[in-house]
């Protein structure tokens, strides 16, 4: 598996799935280490996250902290 997917995967027509709103953080740091969303609690959905950080995608969110 590629590393540019983020664990994700290409579906039957080539296109990359998306990590859906009802991801839970818990689920994402095991992805992205414990510090991901560290100011989030883990049973918040990835949607809660993306609001309250006026994101519009995951890959938004991470490339808007990874600086931090």
């Amino acid at each position: 598996m590629s590393r540019e997917l983020d664990g994700r995967h290409r579906d039957r027509d080539g296109t990359i799935d998306r990590k859906h709103g009802n991801t839970r953080i818990d689920t994402l740091r095991g992805t992205y280490g414990e510090s991901f969303a560290d100011d989030i609690r883990g049973d918040a959905k990835l949607e809660t996250l993306l609001e309250r950080e006026n994101c519009s995608s995951l890959s938004e969110y991470l490339r808007r902290t990874r600086g931090k």
